[in-house]
Formats: structure tokens, sequence, C-alpha cells
């Protein structure tokens, strides 16, 4: 009795030198600037304004990318978290952090006096401000630090060792107290907290520490993941196994002392090993962890950018997208370019788009090439959008199809007899940089006239060269962008001159009859689209690599795209589609190829 009458007495004494020091923090946290009403009023509303942003519990949280089945291909985080609702943390989770960081958690009121009080004593005279904080307190430093800090120079200010902070953070976690049960706290500094090796919250700690969830934590793992928070490097149980046994131990001793656990259970929790998997097997962030889906995880993301969804918040919304991808189609796609280009091919990429058609939407079901996403160049890795950005080696004799497209358009038939005059040709609109007239060559021999249909299949240059006479250049350079080579209006002709002339605009402005030759910068993704522009009776929709996007509450979050249009007449479209059919058959220029395939399906 008497010991606690002199422990109470020496309580009186630090409470009175707890009300000084408040005071005295008070000054040195908001110093009077133009007015002492003036500063305690931004003071004010800079506590208020970060207690309403922890009240709402918004974290940085981790995206996923799915592919058309609903199967996770990729994932984007800043943080890497899966945030657990409070039933979905074990029991003995909780108690571990509590028994080890806040002992007196269910009993202050966001606050620990005692131990603050304990804490400034122990400071008096140095310069130390550490000790004595709260849960709650934690949980607005973390959040200050992970959440509200943007920059170096303020995480540098979340966690520097002054008064200043600590009564801010004091402030802001008897308001939090008040506002907040005490479960709603807990469940919220366990989502936030830092576990080491990237990992943030005991979702993603208990997945990549142990493979398991947080619903499912032992007594030893949740002690372990309790005890870590103290310091995560130092109790890394990867790189530090003795210093984190030790702490985990402790944890464990402090769990039973405090009757949160029996000595039995003590017992058989001292005696069980670390069981941390080894090695860790967080998920890849970013699309080079896609594998060969990683350039069209690099599209989709692109895609989601221009649509109102920047990257940086994809990393730290919590997304869920749902993509078009098929992953058969992606593994034959990759196999076919493979087979033709060896990955190891020095300066040689071939890539594939593939575009489904149709009405309403074009999906974008694989995009792939040689060459594998990543940083790793010695690897023949890149990052550069092969299947989709434009590209400067043009996309050759295809591009006869926008000539035909605008010839039809005027009028002529698929059966239409035009001239194939002989290599050589001297077209007056085929002209060199100086402005001469240059020769058009053919790659073999033809007849000297030839059906509009079979001119697509045998492809001579001559031909197609002198139809664009009769057409004139700009009606074909149009034609292409309608059809689906949007990037022709939108790409500038010079790089250095972002502001300047489009590609289009300066084919049409100095009449580039190679245009129809295909020496234009070209995306395979785009040309993919100009075939399912075809074959949807000339229906263009933009490439679309996105089923649906879903925010972490699971609703739906909408998407803007462009709408689709009408290109051409169902006719055209019908009538060319119907016109480009007899590449195969004996003079096409795929003759060859699909004979020693044995191909025999139409085309």
């Amino acid at each position: 009795m008497l010991g606690g009458i002199a422990r109470s007495g020496a309580l009186a004494r630090l409470v009175g030198l707890c009300l000084l020091a408040g005071v005295l923090v008070a000054g040195m946290a908001f110093p009077v600037a133009g007015g002492l009403g003036l500063a305690s009023n931004r003071a004010s509303d800079t506590v208020n304004s970060l207690s309403a942003d922890l009240a709402s519990g918004r974290l940085p949280l981790l995206t996923t990318i799915t592919d058309s089945a609903g199967v996770p291909f990729a994932y984007l985080y800043d943080q890497d978290r899966i945030p657990v609702a409070s039933q979905d943390i074990a029991p003995a989770m909780k108690a571990a952090i509590v028994a080890i960081e806040d002992r007196r958690f269910y009993q202050h009121g966001g606050v620990d006096w005692q131990a603050t009080l304990r804490a400034l004593l122990h400071n008096q005279g140095s310069d130390a401000t550490q000790g004595g904080s709260t849960l709650t307190q934690q949980y607005v430093k973390n959040y200050d630090l992970y959440v509200a800090a943007h920059t170096e120079a303020e995480r540098i200010k979340a966690i520097e060792p002054t008064y200043a902070r600590k009564l801010k953070e004091a402030r802001i976690a008897i308001q939090l107290d008040g506002e907040l049960s005490k479960d709603e706290i807990l469940t919220r500094y366990l989502n936030i907290v830092f576990e080491g090796n990237g990992i943030y919250g005991v979702g993603a700690a208990a997945r990549t520490y142990f493979g398991t969830t947080a619903d499912k934590l032992t007594v030893p793992q949740a002690a372990l993941l309790a005890g870590m928070v103290q310091s995560p490097s130092f109790y890394d149980p990867l790189a530090h196994p003795r210093a984190a046994l030790d702490r985990r131990n402790e944890v464990i001793r402090q769990m039973q002392q405090q009757g949160m656990i029996t000595v039995a259970q003590a017992s058989e929790a001292l005696a069980a090993p670390l069981g941390v998997l080894t090695p860790l097997n967080p998920p890849a962030n970013g699309c080079i962890g896609a594998g060969d889906a990683g350039f069209f995880c690099d599209y989709a993301v692109e895609y989601l950018g221009q649509a109102g969804i920047p990257a940086d918040a994809i990393r730290t919304g919590g997304y869920t997208i749902r993509t078009t991808l098929d992953r058969h189609a992606l593994a034959k796609a990759k196999a076919a370019v493979d087979a033709e280009v060896p990955p190891n091919a020095r300066h040689v990429a071939d890539v594939m788009s593939i575009v489904a058609p149709g009405q309403d939407s074009h999906p974008v079901l694989a995009m792939v090439a040689n060459r594998t996403f990543g940083l790793d160049a010695s690897s023949f890795e890149t990052t550069y959008d092969l299947p989709y950005q434009p590209e400067n080696l043009g996309a050759g004799s295809v591009y006869k199809i926008f000539t035909a497209a605008t010839a039809l358009e005027r009028g002529m038939g698929i059966d239409t007899v035009i001239p194939v005059p002989p290599s050589g040709y001297a077209s007056p609109i085929y002209r060199d940089a100086s402005g001469h007239p240059y020769p058009v060559a053919n790659d073999g021999h033809y007849a000297a006239q030839l059906t509009l249909q079979d001119a697509l299949a045998q492809s001579p240059n001559t031909a197609f060269v002198k139809l664009e006479e009769t057409t004139g250049i700009s009606p074909v350079v149009d034609m292409a962008v309608r059809l689906g080579l949007r990037s022709l209006a939108t790409t500038p002709a010079n790089p250095s001159r972002p502001d300047g002339p489009s590609i289009a605009d300066v084919t049409k402005a100095q009449n580039l009859a190679s245009f129809t030759l295909g020496t234009t910068p070209t995306s395979v993704l785009e040309l993919a689209n100009v075939a399912a522009t075809l074959a949807s009776h000339g229906r263009w929709c933009p490439p679309d690599p996105i089923v649906n996007v879903t925010g972490p509450d699971g609703r739906p979050v909408p998407m803007p795209t462009e709408p689709c249009q009408q290109a051409v007449p169902p006719g055209l479209a019908d009538t060319l589609l119907v016109g480009l059919s007899k590449d195969d058959q004996p003079g096409g220029t795929s003759a060859a190829t699909a004979g020693s395939l044995h191909w025999s399906r139409p085309v």
C-alpha cells in the first residue's frame, strides 16, 4: 500500500511536469507567425485535415491485371499491400501487436500519458524524443509517412525527431480515438504498417513470409510480424534470423505475461521455428513481371491513361483490371514470331497483334514480339512498345489495300481490269527527293493487265502507283486513316518538332506516291485493326484491351472510350475483304508458303 501511495505521488509530479511540457511543446509546434490566432488556426486546420484523411482510411493499394478469363498476369503497385477487414485478421495478430507495442491500448484515449511521461522523463537532458507512442499515434505517423508524404522532404518531416511532430500526432490520435472504435484503429494500423522487404500490412506479410492469409496466422507467426514493426531491417528473418527469433520470442513472452495466451501455448510457440518462406515470393511489380504478356500489359496501362486513369493512380488505386487478353492466342502468336525470327536475332524485331472484329468494339486478343518485355538489353529484352507504336520501317505492300479501297469508293469494281506497267515505269507522280521522276520497280514479272483482285493478290508495284494517278494521293492517305491507321494523323513527321505537321499532312503536301508501297511508319496494332474494320463491315472501333475496371470496393469504374465509326460503307468493306482472298492461290504472294504448310482454309 505504501508503495502504491509513493507511486501515486510520483505520478502526480509527472502529470505536473507533463502539463508544463505540454505548454512548451505547444509553443514549439505552433510558433506565432503573424499573430497567435492565425498560427493556431493554421495548425488546427493542418491537424483537422490530416485527421479527416486518416478517418477515411484511404491507403495505397495493389492493382491486379487479369486476362479475359479473370486470371491475374500482372500486378502494379508502389506498396505491396492486401487490405484485410477486422474479421479477417487472426486474434493472435491483434494480441501480439498490442502486447509488444501498446499494452494499454484498450485503456487510453489515443495517447498513453503514463508512457508519455515516462519517456519524457527519460529523455530529459537529451535530444531524444522517441518512446511512449501508442498504436493510434503510430498509425498517424505511418499514414503521414506512407500515404500523405509524396516527396522525400515530406517523408523526412513525417519522422523528424521533434516534439512538434509528437504533439501533432498526439492531437490527431485523440481525435481519432473519439471518432473510431478501438478495433477499427487497430485494423487500420495493421493494414498500413511496414513489415520489411517492400511489404505493407499484415495481409501481404502473411502471404509473403508464410504463404498464408492474415486470418490464419498462428501465435509464432503473428509474434514475428509484430516484433518486426519496431525495426523491419534489424529483425528481418532472412537477413538476421537470430535477432528475429529473439524478438519473436520476446513478443510471445509478453503475450503470456499479459494473459493473452496460456503458458502451454507460449511454450509451444517458443519452440516453433521461424518458418519463413525462402526465398520470399512477392508478386512481380509492373509489366516487366508479366512475361510474354508484358507488351499487352504496357499497352493496357497506356490505354487506361488516355481514358483518364494515369499510371500513378493505377499503381496506388487497388483496381482490378480485366483485359481482353486471350492466353491461347498469346501463346500461338509468340510461338509464331519466335519461329520466324529468333529472340536473339540482332537488330531484327518480329511483332504481331491480334484484334477481333465487332460492331461495338474491337478487342485486342494478343500482342507479342520476338523480344521479351524487360530491361536487360544483353538478353535481348526491350521496353520499347514494338507491337503498337509506329515503327519507322514501313509495312510494305499491305498499304495497297488503301489505294484499292479508294478506287472502290470512286466506283471501280473489284473485277475491273487495271494496267500493270512494266518494271521501271516512270510515273509522273513518283519522284525522288529532288522532284525528278523515279522509276518504279516490280519484284517479278506480271501480265500487262490484271483485275484489281488479282493485282491485290500478286502485288505489282507499278499497278498501284499507276492507280494512284487516278485516285490521287491525299484520298488514299485519308482512307488509311479512316480504316485504322489513326496515328498517321497524329504522329509528327519530324520527331524533333512535336507540334509540327503529321505524317499524313506531310505525305499529302509532298504528294508522296510511295505511300501505296508502304514506306510510312506503321503501328502493327493499328494495321491489325484495319483488318478488323474490314471484317466488321467497314465499322472502325478503337483497338480496346479492356473488358472492365473495378475499384477496391468492387464497383465498376466508368471507362470513356472513343465511339465506333462507320469508316466505309459495308458493301465496300465486304467487297474489299473478298477481293483480298486470293493471296494463297497460284500467283498470289502467299501461295508458296500456303502450299508448304498444306493450307486448305479460305483466306
